[in-house]
């Protein structure tokens, strides 16, 4: 915590977010929120210039000493929308994987997926977050956020929603991202302060979705669509266990170090 016991909470400003920050800054003058790119608040996480961050599941996955402090967090059940992976080639023939920089988890998730289903290691190369889709010439692309909603003008042979890949395969939810603390910090109301938060979001998801929807290019219904029905923001058990189950092949892969203690308030995901 700071010296001026300001609470410092960062969150990366992308459409998922909008429910889980929902007037969390208004309603409690000792927290500071601060938006950034999601690797920049994993590296301010992890410099200790941030107490609490909404970083990626990969980025949870790197320090054993990280705590997950609130069950808000984004999540899907099934088709989530805003992250997909396009195919040029057949999946079972894919050799090369563009992977859009804007998401390391994502780009894990695809890693995860094209190895169980097809045995696959395929080279892989950036698709820096700027820059068009064709600018790669890769067998799959992987895209995410408006990118990803909004298909790109091109013939595919297959695409994979990777929320529904995922589900299909494991039978779990996926975890893209969770209220994470850096070492050391223990405020326990931080919890309540971002479960509420959470809560005033789903209670206010038409609002937000008619605030947000034209500067992502959506109509208020399909906007209000993805925020209630492809997204899932409460990290319960299952979450937990699907969770648990992405770090278990990030680690067989070389994407995450092992833990043991994932710890949110008293339980530990299994």
């Amino acid at each position: 915590m700071q010296a001026d016991s300001t609470i410092r909470v960062g969150a990366v400003s992308y459409l998922n977010t909008k429910p889980l920050v929902h007037g969390l800054a208004a309603a409690h003058s000792d927290i500071e929120l601060v938006f950034d790119l999601p690797s920049r608040l994993a590296d301010q996480l992890a410099d200790g210039d941030l107490d609490v961050a909404l970083i990626p599941s990969v980025e949870f996955f790197q320090d054993p000493s990280y705590a997950i402090v609130s069950d808000a967090c984004i999540a899907c059940r099934g088709p989530v929308w805003s992250v997909k992976l396009f195919f040029r080639k057949p999946p079972a023939q894919v050799e090369t994987l563009a992977l859009d920089e804007g998401s390391r988890t994502s780009a894990a998730l695809s890693k995860v997926l094209l190895s169980e289903r097809y045995g696959l290691k395929p080279q892989t190369m950036p698709l820096p977050i700027d820059s068009p889709f064709d600018s790669v010439d890769a067998d799959a692309v992987l895209i995410i956020g408006d990118r990803a909603i909004h298909t790109p003008d091109e013939q595919f042979v297959e695409v994979w929603d990777l929320g529904q890949e995922w589900r299909a395969w494991s039978g779990k939810p996926f975890v893209f991202a969770a209220w994470v603390a850096r070492p050391g910090f223990d405020t326990p109301q931080i919890a309540a302060a971002l479960s509420a938060a959470r809560d005033a979001g789903l209670e206010n998801l038409a609002e937000i979705a008619a605030a947000e929807a034209p500067q992502h290019r959506l109509t208020t219904q399909q906007c209000l669509t993805y925020l209630r029905d492809n997204l899932h923001f409460i990290l319960g058990s299952d979450e937990e266990s699907g969770l648990a189950l992405f770090h278990a092949h990030a680690v067989q892969r070389g994407l995450a170090p092992p833990n043991d203690r994932w710890t949110r308030h008293d339980c530990k995901a299994t």
